[in-house]
């Protein structure tokens, strides 16, 4: 009966379950032998190989250069912010670029402030941070850490890249509507937002081409983080960083939809007449509006928050898996509290989901339910304690290497640990009355994203530049660009906290200096304005340093940092251009084998056979301490 019970593969006997499994693997095996054959023999053209590229790791360069130069016009729209700030009342020669926008005698207009505001926010969040932490590292790195030849689909990859820059294309268009860009904030509020100029059609358009890019993204990466591991590579033996993006891909699969579906709502509000979100009885300029009536502005801010607080994770959680990369390999030790970070993080992703309504205290929701979502707030602080705490403990002990990519680790560390105190009043019902909407509400988001999420990136390409490039960056350049990014960056936020203190509202387009109760804090705005126009200073050096080291910079080996992850010790520095690896590595450890007692070099990469020489810096044979446990 046993023998009937089995299947024969090859030369050996199987069970019917196993026997499967060997056959879908000699069927995957035998599609990536063929594909690697066509590519050999049909070499692709410039069209295919540069512009419509599936391969993951161009389009992660594509992503990545992309959302840089989103970046730095996200923050020349913050100049513009602060010159107006800073000298309201003063024209400035620079605010031509704004056209109609300005008075008569040169001033910046209301409107046009509302409209940098809302572009700035924009810009920086869906165009320039999420592609950049998403789409870039992670189109880049996952595959190549797990070990899989590319992406489970590339088409689509490629297709989730195009809409990105579609979507992209279509915000900048919109400077040029009539009336100019979106003014509602990047939170797109109704009624305001349904009776706003053509430049809010733009954005709404521009916004659901983004989030079809999201959507696309994250079912590949779920699918290849889940089908495409290379053997031995089971979950727990992940890199962090890996882990942080499978559940950053979840929170954008399962929040962004609710938006996507608002935002043909609005739009169907401002195109064919409906009224969803537009209220009975609607004035505007003294006529009242034929088409509101029955609809809910409450109901936009539902969907949108709903979405919106996940997005603070997923801006977050890709930077936390670089920083726990880079603090791991230069402190030449493990993670402390690996499988804590990582059902912190699943559980994090879990509750991201219900404290939405904490942005909406003062919409008039009743006590219960304000004290539900007061509740879910302070208990989702809980797993960022432990994340960053075990990033902390992780240096406790460790030969630390102060290189450029961990200065900006180690900065994460304190700046984000700064916004996430300062978020604890916002999620208290009775604090956020006086808060809300101030300039508070700024200073924290911005700790978090800017000192915090932006410095985690910014560790990132100085970190794995050499293996995109096979070049280092220049130290010199980078901590120069460190050193006046961190001094800048605290003096244009942190006098925030003071001026929300104070009661300052956020969308003051002259600072507050028509509120009595804004003066004596009107002072900090120049301070803040000087600061940053010196952080715009701060990052020339990185733009000289990035281009520079691209032809100049000092060649390195294929794995320069001595790392034990497979991204850096399983392949070539540049990474082999279709399939990655010469060989699919098979995985045999965890990924922070740094330090083994017994070893005679500080790091065992996680393919690496008992004995054999690590590759890139290693130069004597190493045991791994299971290896000294079997002899």
């Amino acid at each position: 009966m046993a023998e009937k019970r089995q299947v024969r593969v090859g030369r050996e006997w199987l069970a019917p379950r196993d026997a499967e499994k060997a056959l879908r693997e000699a069927i995957r095996v035998q599609k990536e032998q063929e594909r690697h054959h066509q590519l050999e023999h049909h070499p692709l053209g410039f069209w295919r190989t540069y512009v419509f590229s599936t391969d993951h790791k161009w389009i992660g360069l594509q992503y990545g250069f992309t959302a840089l130069c989103f970046l730095l016009f996200g923050f020349s729209l913050m100049l513009l912010m602060r010159l107006q700030l800073g000298w309201p009342g003063h024209a400035f020669s620079i605010m031509k670029v704004l056209g109609e926008t300005r008075a008569p005698g040169g001033n910046l207009l209301p409107e046009a402030y509302n409209q940098l505001g809302a572009m700035h926010g924009t810009i920086m969040v869906f165009l320039a941070i999420v592609p950049l932490a998403v789409g870039a590292f992670g189109n880049y790195l996952v595959p190549l850490q797990i070990g899989a030849p590319d992406m489970a689909f590339p088409k689509l990859n490629m297709a989730s890249y195009w809409c990105y820059l579609s979507g992209g294309l279509v915000m900048l268009a919109s400077f040029a509507a009539p009336g100019g860009t979106a003014q509602s904030g990047w939170t797109s509020y109704p009624p305001l937002s349904v009776i706003a100029s053509q430049g809010q059609t733009w954005w709404l358009f521009g916004m659901i081409l983004l989030i079809t890019s999201s959507l696309l993204g994250s079912v590949n990466f779920i699918v290849t983080i889940i089908q495409l591991r290379t053997k031995g590579m089971t979950f727990m033996r992940l890199p962090f960083f890996v882990w942080a993006q499978f559940v950053t891909s979840f929170l954008l699969l399962l929040a962004f939809p609710p938006l996507e579906a608002a935002g043909v709502l609005q739009l169907m509000d401002r195109l064919a007449g409906t009224s969803f979100f537009l209220p009975s009885g609607l004035v505007v300029s003294g006529t009242r509006l034929m088409n509101a009536g029955g609809g809910n502005p409450l109901l936009w801010q539902h969907l949108f928050w709903f979405l919106a607080h996940p997005e603070v994770y997923v801006l977050i959680l890709p930077a936390m898996g670089i920083v726990a990369e880079v603090i791991a390999n230069n402190t030449r030790k493990p993670l402390w509290g690996y499988k804590s970070m990582v059902f912190a993080t699943v559980f994090l992703g879990f509750m991201s989901f219900v404290v939405w309504a904490h942005h909406m205290f003062l919409t008039g929701m009743g006590t219960a339910i304000s004290a539900f979502f007061q509740t879910t707030t302070m208990i989702i602080s809980i797993p960022s304690v432990i994340i960053l705490s075990s990033l902390f403990l992780s240096l406790w002990g460790g030969s630390i290497r102060f290189n450029t990519p961990m200065l900006f680790a180690l900065a994460f560390l304190p700046m984000f640990g700064i916004g996430g105190l300062t978020g604890l009043p916002l999620g208290l019902a009775a604090a956020d009355i006086h808060l809300h909407d101030t300039y508070y509400v700024i200073g924290h988001f911005h700790y978090v994203v800017a000192p915090g999420t932006i410095f985690a990136m910014f560790a990132g390409i100085y970190y794995w530049f050499p293996k995109i490039t096979g070049r280092k960056m220049s130290e010199r350049l980078g901590k120069l660009h460190f050193w006046m990014s961190l001094i800048f960056i605290n003096g244009v936020f942190f006098p925030m906290f003071i001026q929300g203190l104070a009661g300052v509202s956020r969308r003051l387009y002259d600072g507050g200096a028509q509120y009595a109760h804004a003066q004596p804090v009107l002072k900090t705005n120049v301070f803040m304005s000087v600061s940053a126009w010196l952080l715009l200073i701060g990052q020339v050096p990185f733009i000289i340093n990035f281009f520079k080291s691209i032809k100049w910079g000092e060649l390195v080996d294929s794995n320069p940092w001595q790392a034990t992850t497979l991204d850096w010790a399983a392949t070539t520095s540049p990474p082999l251009a279709h399939g990655n690896f010469e060989h699919l590595p098979v995985v045999r450890r965890g990924p922070y084998e740094y330090s083994v007692p017994g070893s005679e070099t500080d790091f065992i990469p996680q393919h690496a056979v008992t004995g054999e020489e690590p590759q890139g810096g290693g130069g004597m044979l190493v045991q791994s301490a299971v290896a000294q446990k079997e002899a």
